[in-house]
């Protein structure tokens, strides 16, 4: 949806390609550019080298100065956000330290590219939770899409055939689809914090504060949060909250809602796939063909489910 030009109160306009440079009048590239930078993260946890939960943590918490500094500057032009919305962030927020931990448990037994592929089935899932919780009837392509995504995460699973690439292939699948549950529940959360399309930041910074304390509280009880900090670990994680965090997620949150369904289903297909590539490349992870074919049924099932989905907001936001 543009943006109109025409003058009205700050209190209530939406933001122009004036306000957020070329990204709104370039939305293509924006989402294309933020797939882009996301299908990294997996790959920078992998690097790091710490546990679950720390990883989790402090992607949060050194991305909120950044997001802060934005959603201040949201708050000073547009006024403080609706009532009720640090209930919803505190929802958000426990739904998205959930699927970090999850996801990280998930790369650790199958691999970064194949637990990213995993992670992809909110896109499925989003728009059938949305069914049976707000009775937002789901299109034929669900019922396609549904068991095309699940068989490609047993195909990835090691369930069938042998030699599957991962420590526990089996536990990593699980962990997986556990982590897009979770990330469904985080979707449809921010989905109603971010109908305000001049406040790309503050749901998104809100959601962040509250993951990075539900997530230590979680390792904490877990017995896995180590917060202390070491090099190059950290450089790591920094790297991932600046990219993945911050700048992957603005760019996703400007462009997808200004983009037609057709094209944001192939730029989902992106982040997975890139993932996975990446993974082989700098990872030398090896995933075995029937795991090559899952991610394939998986990414097919994404591009069904997306490709003419009705509502821009439902399953578009790529996992990590």
């Amino acid at each position: 949806m543009r943006a109109t030009r025409t003058p009205t109160p700050s209190s209530t306009r939406r933001w122009t390609p004036a306000d957020i440079g070329a990204l709104a009048a370039r939305p293509a590239l924006a989402a294309l550019a933020g797939a882009l930078t996301i299908a990294f993260s997996a790959i920078l946890v992998d690097l790091a080298s710490v546990s679950p939960s720390t990883a989790a943590v402090f992607r949060c918490a050194y991305a909120l100065p950044v997001l802060g500094v934005l959603a201040w500057f949201e708050h000073r032009r547009f006024g403080p956000p609706p009532p009720g919305s640090w209930w919803r962030a505190s929802a958000a927020g426990a739904f998205f330290a959930a699927d970090l931990i999850l996801w990280h448990h998930a790369i650790a037994d199958v691999g970064a590219g194949l637990a990213t592929v995993l992670a992809n089935l909110q896109v499925v899932l989003v728009a059938v939770a949305a069914w049976m919780l707000l009775g937002e009837r789901p299109s034929a392509r669900i019922a396609v899409a549904v068991p095309l995504v699940f068989a490609g995460a047993v195909l990835i699973s090691g369930a069938i055939g042998s030699g599957a690439y991962g420590s526990n292939p089996t536990r990593g699948a699980v962990f997986g689809v556990l982590t897009a549950v979770a990330y469904t529940g985080f979707i449809l959360v921010l989905r109603d914090m971010g109908r305000d399309l001049r406040r790309p930041a503050g749901p998104l910074f809100a959601a962040t504060l509250m993951a990075t304390g539900v997530a230590a509280v979680a390792g904490a009880l877990l017995g896995e949060l180590d917060l202390t900090a070491s090099w190059p670990a950290h450089g790591w994680l920094v790297t991932l909250a600046l990219t993945s965090q911050v700048l992957g997620w603005l760019l996703i949150a400007i462009a997808l809602p200004r983009l037609p369904a057709s094209l944001t289903s192939v730029v989902l297909t992106v982040q997975p796939v890139g993932s996975v590539a990446l993974g082989i490349v700098l990872l030398g992870e090896d995933p075995a063909p029937l795991q090559l074919a899952g991610v394939a049924v998986v990414v097919a099932g994404i591009v069904v489910a997306t490709r003419r989905a009705a509502d821009p907001a439902i399953g578009r936001a790529p996992a990590g």
